[in-house]
């Protein structure tokens, strides 16, 4: 099965007999899940749909981005969950949280803080001149407690470093309409704010300017990013079933008993993608007993880590192996491999390399009879391939969702923790 962008195949994994059988059962049911889905009027869908097809939020987008560079050495996005994941997946496609950033880095630089944690923002804050540093505080409730206790934090380290009557040039953020936390602090600042769309839930707003103003900021095409992902949900809807076939992939092999799905990557820039993938996967379907747990790895180098366990240990995991295109990238020294006797590799091209060692995973996996499906992106990586994978992915969760009968949206089970979270803080402990 192959789409504009990649090309999915199941063989590896269907070879397993009492897979293969599942997987026939789930397949029609799949494909009219997505047929219904992709003509739903739930709000909730038609909120992600319509993420994909206005521009009229693309001009405002601007500005705030133009807001936070005017002047900038450094621009912090505040944000945790679905309010950041998706932002981060898409900023590193500009090579953004990878090893190569540190190479290269840009000015304004550009940092997303998805966690919480005071000691890491503490140095942070003494380690940049913040009269030069903005932040960005996206927060769907706008009430969320991570980003809002580092927005303070931040204004108190602004305001004890003189800068306080300039905190309307330091600030932006994104939050619903209505009276809500982020919204009063920064328009009492007179600082900029979007208007976050109530009915689209964070795990699903990477289409939205909760994704598209970090994709501007780190120098990804906002507007080809979007363009590609509504033409990959008009392929589906035309009769691109290759999201329903994954769906039913994932969902026989819950039956068959596989309690994870394994996500391994072959590229650098994908790595905040399976983050991003493991939040949509685990908050969509762990719901009622249903669910497989997402876990995320990076190849090559989980094969240092992860291969042994996944070869040799339980049997109860799908594999889903993404990789690029042999490319030129760098060549190795054919001379200095002669000297020490390694023919294979001289003149070869570091992409040579990784392509064979995701060949040679998914084989050594599909010998030892662990289920392998493979994602091979037909051009590269690029706005319109990474456009088409999210796209793929929101869809294949939304049809295994219906087929495990599951409420795609919310995450109810998370609530508890929040309410106790502010009842401890209330109380003191």
């Amino acid at each position: 099965m192959q789409t504009e962008a990649f090309q999915q195949d199941l063989e590896p994994a269907l070879a397993l007999p009492g897979l293969r059988a599942a997987f026939d059962a789930r397949r029609p049911h799949a494909h009219a899940a997505l047929r219904d889905w992709l003509a739903s009027n739930d709000p909730r869908v038609r909120a992600f749909r319509r993420s994909l097809e206005r521009e009229d939020d693309l001009a405002p987008a601007a500005a705030i981005v133009q807001h936070l560079r005017e002047g900038a050495s450094d621009i912090v996005v505040l944000g945790t969950g679905g309010s950041s994941l998706g932002a981060q997946a898409i900023a590193q496609l500009s090579f953004w949280g990878t090893p190569g950033a540190s190479a290269a880095r840009a000015t304004p630089r550009l940092h997303m803080f998805d966690n919480l944690d005071g000691h890491t923002f503490r140095h942070f804050l003494s380690s940049v001149d913040l009269r030069t540093t903005r932040f960005h505080v996206v927060s769907k409730s706008g009430g969320t407690a991570e980003p809002l206790l580092q927005m303070l934090a931040a204004i108190a380290a602004i305001e004890a470093a003189g800068e306080g009557k300039w905190l309307k040039d330091h600030f932006s953020g994104e939050a619903e309409p209505g009276r809500n936390p982020v919204r009063v602090l920064l328009e009492d600042m007179g600082s900029p704010v979007l208007a976050h769309d109530p009915g689209l839930g964070g795990r699903y707003a990477a289409f939205s300017t909760v994704g598209l103003v970090p994709a501007m900021l780190s120098g990804v095409d906002a507007r080809a990013f979007r363009d590609a992902g509504r033409r990959a949900c008009a392929a589906a809807a035309a009769g691109d079933v290759t999201a329903a076939d994954g769906a039913a992939l994932a969902v026989a092999a819950h039956d068959a008993g596989l309690s994870q799905q394994v996500m391994w990557n072959y590229a650098d820039r994908l790595e905040r993608f399976a983050k991003w993938w493991r939040q949509l996967w685990a908050e969509s379907l762990g719901k009622s007993g249903h669910g497989t747990t997402p876990v995320d790895a990076l190849g090559p180098v989980d094969q240092h880590s992860q291969l042994q366990l996944y070869l040799d240990g339980p049997a109860d995991k799908l594999f889903t192996l993404i990789s690029l295109p042999r490319t030129q990238t760098l060549a190795a020294s054919s001379t200095w491999a002669g000297k020490a006797g390694l023919a294979a590799f001289a003149g070869r091209d570091l992409s040579d390399v990784t392509h064979a060692q995701a060949l040679a995973t998914a084989e050594s996996l599909r010998r030892g009879g662990r289920p392998v499906r493979r994602l091979n992106l037909r051009h590269g990586l690029d706005e319109k391939a990474l456009a088409a994978l999210m796209v793929h992915f929101i869809l294949e969760t939304l049809v295994a969702a219906r087929l495990l009968n599951v409420d795609p949206f919310g995450q109810p089970a998370v609530e508890d923790g929040k309410k106790l979270t502010m009842q401890y803080l209330e109380d003191g402990r």
